[in-house]
C-alpha cells in the first residue's frame, strides 16, 4: 500500500522560503513522475509542479515559475519542493502524489504552508 508523508511546512513571512519534503513508501517510485499539489482554503486542489522519473524534466504552474523548484532523490524515495519568494497567495496545504501532473494514488495528510503579509 502506497503511503505519502509530506513535511516541511510552516509559517513564513512574505518573501521567505520553505523546503517541503515528501517520502513515499510501499512501492518503487523511481520509475514514475512525481508531482506537488496544493489546496487553499475554500478552493479546489490544484497542480503546482511535477518532475519526471529521472529528474530530467520538470513542469510548473505559471504562478510559481521562477520561484519554486522541484527535485527528487530516488535513492531515498523522496521528492522536494523548494519554495522561494513566497507570497500570501501560496498559503495552502501542500500534497505530493505519484504521477507527472495527474495524481494516481491516495493522498497523504499534506503539510500546511502559511505565508503572512
Amino acid at each position: 500500500q502506497v503511503q505519502l508523508v509530506e513535511s516541511g511546512g510552516g509559517l513564513v513571512q512574505a518573501g521567505g522560503s520553505l523546503r517541503l519534503s515528501c517520502v513515499a513508501s510501499g512501492g518503487t517510485f523511481s520509475s514514475y513522475g512525481m508531482g506537488w499539489f496544493r489546496q487553499a482554503p475554500g478552493k479546489e486542489r490544484e497542480f503546482v509542479a511535477a518532475i519526471s522519473w529521472s529528474g530530467g524534466s520538470t513542469y510548473y504552474v505559471d504562478s510559481v515559475k521562477g520561484r519554486f523548484t522541484i527535485s527528487r532523490d530516488n535513492a531515498k524515495n523522496t521528492v522536494y519542493l523548494q519554495m522561494n519568494s513566497l507570497k500570501p497567495e501560496d498559503t495552502a496545504v501542500y500534497y505530493c502524489n505519484v504521477g507527472y501532473t495527474i495524481p494516481t494514488v491516495a493522498w497523504g495528510q499534506g503539510t500546511q504552508v502559511t505565508v503572512s503579509s
